[in-house]
């Protein structure tokens, strides 16, 4: 092996190396140090025989970049070995991995077992799109795993919950739903973008089967590039008597590759080769070859970036529960939390990169905090290097009912904020500031939790006349 590469190492490297070199030999034609991209639809074949092995899998190589390109290949080498998985497919976005995912295990009349404390934008996937293919989501309000072992049933077959639930900032107990999931024969879908890469928690180690990623968050951190993985565990026993009726589309003969097995031919590897040739050959949800070049550069520094957001969340976390403004925080690094002991041993790196507060007032004073903000940015997303702030209730979870928001963990006075890495005392001024400006009068401190009382601000006219009103009938673009 040629100098630069770490599979010369006879040592286990570390994270912050693998994130730096995992997944990469230098190019043994010229020498390339950096990856390369590889901005190419298609490979040329070395002859007839050569394309037909291809084509067929039955001979390494690329045929297709929607099936593979060397420079994604880079990309999701290095995404398996940071999360400990045995493979990784790139694809679209966040939201098409969860999907590749998901639906790789069910079938129409199955269902999935997920905790409603979910991202806005996954809720409302599960609630409106999968019952479209008549896959059913049993929802768990919460993340206690005896509610999960209640809900599971004989045509569930897959258990889903995210590392710290956005924008609720719980923190599961990953253990014990991954038990309970296999007690069951069936596998633990665990959405590990808050989870920094593996920086802050790698779930697979700690029982999980599938992790998906948006990389458009901390992996890519400069908000430039749309993409998300899959990484399959490898752990999962597709083929054992407890599981193998339950996933025939691993077990049984695939009717588009001549009767091949997955589980029986590729064994550990069976999902994310269905992922690849069966799932991404006919849905399509590709990375581009660009942006998988961008998420590797990102990776790069992702372990630098993440320990200066944690450190600024942490503190910025801690400076708004003693601001006299402020009616209550969360966020898993406060000693409050209740999920603040799990936490601890779950994510010994730090507890993420978003909190969230709610603002003594009513809806009047949540938007005035948002728009006299200077440095921080008003945007749907997170995991940037920039401050970002939103207020859920009326942009990210708006399209859902009152009650369907508060399931999913949203309250009318919540705002969430993606902590960047500035430096922290200029984040704490301009909050300062916008407190001062938005006229905020003390917060009175009640305590208690703010989603049993949410639906009571509601009632009581929190939102005032504010509406979101129907859907434009002009669209992005006309």
């Amino acid at each position: 092996m040629p100098p630069g590469s770490i599979s010369n190492l006879d040592w286990e490297p570390g994270y912050d190396t693998v994130a730096v070199h995992g997944g990469q030999e230098p190019d043994p034609g010229n020498g390339s140090r950096a990856v390369p991209i590889f901005q190419t639809a298609s490979y040329v074949f070395d002859d007839a025989e050569d394309g037909a092995a291809k084509c067929s899998w039955s001979k390494d190589g690329y045929l297709y970049t929607r099936l593979g390109n060397p420079t994604n290949s880079v990309f999701e080498k290095r995404m398996a070995m940071l999360e400990g998985g045995v493979g990784a497919v790139a694809t679209a976005s966040g939201h098409s991995a969860q999907f590749m995912a998901l639906t790789q295990c069910c079938k129409p009349g199955d269902n999935i077992v997920s905790t409603s404390w979910l991202y806005g934008g996954t809720f409302n996937q599960f609630r409106v799109y999968f019952p479209s293919f008549n896959i059913q989501v049993k929802w768990v309000q919460g993340n206690d795993p005896v509610d999960f072992d209640k809900t599971i049933d004989e045509n569930t077959r897959a258990v889903y919950i995210e590392t710290v639930s956005n924008p609720k900032q719980c923190v599961p107990n990953i253990p014990a739903i991954a038990a309970v999931a296999h007690k069951h024969g069936i596998p633990l879908v665990i959405d590990n973008t808050f989870g920094m890469a593996g920086y802050l928690c790698q779930p697979i180690k700690l029982g999980a089967d599938i992790v998906t990623h948006s990389c458009t968050k901390w992996i890519g951190g400069h908000n430039t590039s749309m993409g998300g993985v899959v990484i399959d565990g490898g752990r999962f026993e597709w083929g054992s008597a407890l599981s193998a009726a339950k996933f025939p589309g691993l077990t049984e003969p695939a009717p588009g590759y001549h009767g091949l097995r997955f589980w029986e031919t590729y064994g550990p590897r069976a999902l994310s080769a269905k992922l690849r040739m069966d799932c991404m050959r006919d849905l399509g949800p590709c990375m581009s070859p660009f942006n998988a070049w961008l998420f590797l550069q990102g990776l790069e520094t992702l372990p630098l970036r993440a320990q200066r957001t944690v450190e600024n969340t942490q503190r910025l976390a801690e400076w708004l529960e003693a601001n006299p403004y402020i009616n209550w925080v969360l966020y898993p690094g406060l000693r409050s939390h209740p999920d603040y002991e799990r936490a601890q041993k779950l994510l010994p790196r730090g507890a993420g990169g978003v909190l969230t507060f709610g603002v003594a007032g009513k809806v009047d004073e949540v938007r005035a905090v948002v728009d006299n903000l200077k440095m921080c940015s008003h945007v749907a997303n997170v995991g940037d290097c920039k401050t970002l702030i939103i207020h859920p209730w009326v942009t990210t979870h708006q399209q859902l009912p009152d009650d369907d928001k508060i399931k999913g963990g949203v309250t009318p006075d919540l705002l969430r904020v993606s902590v960047g890495i500035e430096d922290f005392v200029d984040i704490k001024r301009d909050f300062e500031q916008a407190f001062a400006a938005a006229g905020l009068k003390p917060a009175e401190k009640k305590g208690g939790d703010p989603f049993t009382m949410a639906m009571d601000l509601v009632n009581a006219g929190f939102m005032g006349k504010e509406a979101t009103g129907a859907p434009r009938t002009q669209q992005p673009g006309d």
